[in-house]
């Protein structure tokens, strides 16, 4: 039996997934996370083969958790479960160390048939996902400067995009703030931008974010 592992702070999502896989004999949920750190916390405790993990969650974000769980066990089946289809998301999560990556709209069979891949340390990457990756590289390299960002300094945008202090984003990552300093200045090289104002525009530009995502009103 493959135990699964869901982390999703909205109740509607926990609750629909595990509708769905109650009616597989073969996956059993062993718990549910609303956050990261309790995601981290159960992982340890259960050792579950295959985590669903979203990527917007309350404290640590899904690229963190993703790091942190595959440190934790190498062999673990992480199946990013999200609405972010295009790039860079899926680029940066799996090269974080999740072995699939899946649109929150997929049917239900491709869900199931990720999860038994990837429990057997297979990749599933989901057909929408699959073709919006496609449309980016036929558009040519660089068709987003997101693109440039790595797996830490799409993660250090984010928070910085969510108005989020670089003290805080130090504490979250477990840096110091003189190393998240250097990450904004090399995000601002890259980008080619001077300020988060800036920043966040070109977010919602290119569908990074959604065009609420700064709570401070920035």
């Amino acid at each position: 039996m493959i135990r699964v592992l869901v982390v999703d702070d909205h109740e509607l999502v926990r609750v629909g997934l595990r509708y769905i896989l109650d009616g597989y004999p073969s996956i059993k949920i062993v718990a549910e996370a609303v956050d990261g750190e309790t995601a981290i916390r159960l992982n340890r405790e259960l050792k579950p083969d295959v985590v669903l993990l979203d990527i917007s969650l309350p404290g640590l974000s899904g690229f963190e958790v993703t790091t942190r769980l595959r440190q934790i066990d190498p062999h673990l089946g992480i199946i990013i479960l999200t609405v972010h289809e295009a790039a860079p998301y899926p680029g940066n999560l799996l090269e974080a160390g999740a072995l699939g990556y899946l649109s929150k709209s997929c049917p239900a069979s491709e869900l199931v048939q990720a999860i038994h891949t990837v429990a057997k340390g297979g990749r599933h990457i989901g057909s929408r996902v699959a073709q919006q990756i496609a449309l980016a590289a036929m558009a040519g390299n660089g068709a987003s400067p997101f693109d440039r960002l790595s797996t830490r300094e799409m993660e250090v945008m984010l928070m910085l995009v969510d108005g989020r202090r670089m003290a805080d984003i130090a504490g979250i990552m477990h840096l110091s703030p003189k190393t998240v300093a250097t990450y904004k200045y090399r995000i601002f090289e890259k980008l080619e931008t001077r300020s988060d104002v800036d920043m966040t525009r070109m977010a919602m530009r290119y569908g990074v974010v959604a065009p609420s995502v700064n709570k401070n009103g920035r």
